[in-house]
């Protein structure tokens, strides 16, 4: 059908990209089957190249061996190789490898064998075979040695949630003992061993564990309620804590690895904060703080800032002084526009509840708010101390910043906010901030709320 020019033509193309795929493509010539079978007889004699086209008639490309198409099969749908790599490296077309692969999912092995009526009997009978009966039973091992690698790789995938890559030796003996039992059935339980390189003791060991009752059954419900009533705000440290307070004595690693068995994850997220800032509007005052957040009694230090929440139906900011001794807070005030009263009406607030002779130290940012004649006067006429971080440093006040990381994490991430009102989700953020100050617990309060630690 080809000229010796045109085979000429296309072994030269082949050999530059050494593509078989590529080089039908480029020419629209010839078939698969033609090119291999030029490449094959590629400087060969004619004597030489009859005895090849002899040998590639007996062996018939369309009927590769079984050994070939499973190990095609496993290495594009249980490995994840490219089936076009794996195409051209065995020979044979993708649409064979799928082929193969259908025909496998309907009849498994013995729809991959070639000839007809092949039945585990006719591996022993070797009268209408080519092959002797103990190449037969030899073919009829490896293909069960096969098949059980590729129920134990799905089993890894399906019952584990493992990488399709993982190392089987790297399993550990309870996870080999769940994938011998899901197999059982299927296999002998000494090939299911052998196999998975795991003792007879240790697999009735893991059976025996499986069956114990669960020694943490109590603490474990206790520590999914304490979660849910906190409404997904606590991790293990803090549920830890809990369960202290009500003398369940456990440590923490066990709470989180309960919580982590349990799902129990407090999401967290990371959004842009809210920037007051807007130039120079009046001096500046130093940084009295320096980062030093320690205060050895109450309403000796306080910080401030702002903080925006966006929601679909508009934009809510909060506005909260903390006091450096215990976390609590002395004031605060939502808004729906981050104006001068926001920040001037919870000041007067906070001012209000000081005990006589209190003066605290206020630290703040930079922001216009802070800069501004109403707040610079009420100050002053309380006889407050001003303090301010430098430009762009959230570091310099920390303290603060932490508190509003932890309150969108634990009241306002992990919520959805469809349909909520502007007034309503006021009403939630005022009840968090009540929730925070009287029964939030603490660790380096002892695990008592800033409420429960001032009036102790």
């Amino acid at each position: 059908m080809y000229s010796r020019d045109k085979i000429n033509v296309a072994l030269k193309v082949y050999h530059q990209c050494g593509s078989v795929t590529t080089t039908i493509r480029v020419l629209g010539y010839p078939t698969r089957r033609a090119l291999y079978t030029w490449i094959a007889n590629e400087g060969a004699t004619k004597p030489e190249r009859k005895a090849l086209q002899l040998t590639n008639t007996a062996e018939h490309p369309r009927n590769p061996s079984v050994e070939v198409k499973m190990n095609a099969i496993h290495r594009c749908f249980e490995l994840g190789e490219s089936i076009k790599s794996v195409s051209e490296e065995i020979g044979y077309t993708r649409a064979s490898i799928y082929s193969w692969r259908k025909k496998y999912l309907r009849g498994g092995i013995t729809a991959l064998m070639n000839g007809k009526n092949i039945t585990p009997n006719t591996l022993t009978e070797g009268s209408s075979s080519t092959a002797s009966a103990s190449d037969l039973v030899q073919l009829q091992a490896q293909i069960r040695d096969m098949q059980m690698e590729i129920d134990i790789l799905k089993e890894t995938i399906n019952v584990l949630k493992k990488d399709p890559g993982i190392d089987q030796t790297a399993l550990k003996n309870r996870e080999k003992a769940v994938i011998i039992d899901a197999l059982k059935s299927k296999y002998s339980l000494p090939e299911l061993l052998k196999r998975l390189g795991l003792s007879k003791n240790s697999y009735y060991y893991q059976e025996a564990a499986q069956k114990k009752p669960d020694k943490y059954s109590y603490i474990r419900n206790r520590i999914r309620q304490l979660f849910h009533e906190n409404k997904q705000r606590y991790g293990y440290r803090r549920i830890h804590g809990l369960l202290k307070r009500e003398n369940i004595t456990v440590s923490e690693k066990v709470v989180r690895q309960i919580m982590r068995e349990e799902g129990l994850i407090v999401i967290l997220k990371r959004h842009k904060k809210y920037n007051s800032y807007q130039g120079e509007i009046s001096p500046s005052v130093s940084n009295k703080i320096e980062r030093d957040f320690h205060a050895d009694k109450p309403n000796q230090k306080w910080l401030t800032d702002i903080t925006e929440f966006a929601l679909p139906a508009g934009k809510v900011y909060l506005s909260v002084l903390v006091d450096c001794f215990d976390g609590l807070l002395p004031g605060w005030t939502i808004s729906t526009t981050p104006d001068s009263m926001l920040v001037n009406t919870m000041l007067e607030q906070a001012i209000s509840h000081l005990p006589e002779g209190a003066h605290p130290l206020i630290h703040s940012d930079r922001g216009c708010h802070y800069r501004w004649p109403g707040w610079i006067e009420r100050m002053k006429n309380a006889g407050l101390e001003r303090s301010m971080s430098k430009k762009g440093c959230s570091a310099d006040n920390a303290a603060c910043e932490g508190l509003f990381g932890r309150l969108k994490n634990e009241m306002f991430y992990n919520q959805d906010w469809a349909g909520i009102k502007i007034s309503e989700f006021i009403d939630i953020l005022n009840e968090y901030m009540l929730w925070y100050n009287t029964k939030r617990i603490k660790t380096s309060l002892g695990n008592m709320s800033p409420w429960e630690y001032r009036q102790k």
